[in-house]
């Protein structure tokens, strides 16, 4: 078989599997009309339809589905083994694809694997910042991070972080002339900033915690964001209360940027964990990564 048809083979497989031309031309690294056009060459050199195009998805024929069970375990084998080649070679040496939390990312990820990539110039890392509890295997990732180890029966968790505490604060502007709330239900009667959750377009309910007793609180105010960082640099303008990482406040709270609320209800979640395929053999560079990430405090 050419090249290029091999090629034509995979881009079809990231379609099918993306559901989108614009996000498979985007992660293949070509333009969108040239994707189209390469599919609808592979039709016509099949001699048949593989995928059904609407104004706002694309999906599968059967003869498209039957193709995509066959293609594309086949191909993720063939790209097992070309990783595996690397174990021949005297310095790691490839890409790992991790879709995580913008915290984890800022937080765990990068100050653990920054020296790696420092040390193996030839490993190169791709971090997907994404709130969604993402199917690493559909979207092509190596493996995703996540707050706690419960996942899917066919992924392995491994922790990579402490628990942490999440914390309620605002800016002193904001908290003028208002009342502080006493308990979390007291939150209605507030301006808050709200993170938007992918997964069902919903907003994050706001959990909390004290002397055995958990409840969560639906905050309500004039803005909302998908970005840890935009949620604290929103609260530090005075926009209402953010609820965060502790981590991310404790320095504007130890300069008096931020006031801390609520403090006897803050809890804590399980450290974030690292998640991948339950396969026999990982690449070598994804092994290397998972034991520089590995936590065992």
């Amino acid at each position: 078989m050419q090249r290029e048809n091999l090629n034509d083979l995979q881009a079809f497989v990231t379609v099918a599997r993306e559901r989108s031309f614009t996000r498979a031309a985007a992660q293949l690294g070509i333009s969108r009309s040239a994707l189209s056009h390469a599919m609808l060459a592979l039709e016509a050199r099949l001699g048949v339809r593989l995928l059904t195009r609407t104004t706002r998805s694309v999906s599968t024929t059967e003869a498209g589905a039957r193709l995509l069970g066959t293609l594309a375990p086949r191909l993720d084998e063939i790209e097992a083994e070309l990783a595996s080649l690397t174990l021949l070679r005297d310095k790691p040496a490839g890409t790992v694809r991790i879709t995580a939390h913008d915290h984890a990312i800022a937080t765990v990820l990068w100050p653990r694997l920054m020296p790696l990539l420092h040390e193996y110039p030839d490993v190169r890392l791709e971090c997907s910042v994404d709130y969604a509890l993402t199917d690493i295997a559909a979207h092509r990732f190596d493996a995703g991070v996540r707050v706690g180890d419960q996942v899917d029966k066919d992924m392995i968790a491994v922790r990579i972080g402490p628990d942490f505490p999440m914390a309620v604060a605002g800016s002193p502007a904001y908290l003028a002339g208002k009342s502080v709330p006493v308990t979390p239900r007291e939150l209605t009667e507030h301006r808050c900033i709200n993170l938007r959750l992918p997964t069902h377009g919903g907003l994050y309910a706001w959990d909390f915690e004290k002397d055995g007793e958990s409840l969560n609180v639906r905050v309500d105010g004039q803005t909302v964001f998908n970005n840890t960082f935009l949620m604290l640099q929103a609260a530090l303008d005075g926009m209402g209360l953010a609820y965060l990482p502790l981590d991310l406040i404790e320095p504007h709270i130890a300069d008096g940027r931020l006031v801390p609320v609520l403090q006897a209800w803050w809890p804590r979640l399980p450290g974030y964990h690292l998640y991948y395929a339950n396969r026999r053999q990982l690449s070598p560079v994804l092994s290397m990564m998972i034991e520089t990430l590995r936590f065992d405090g």
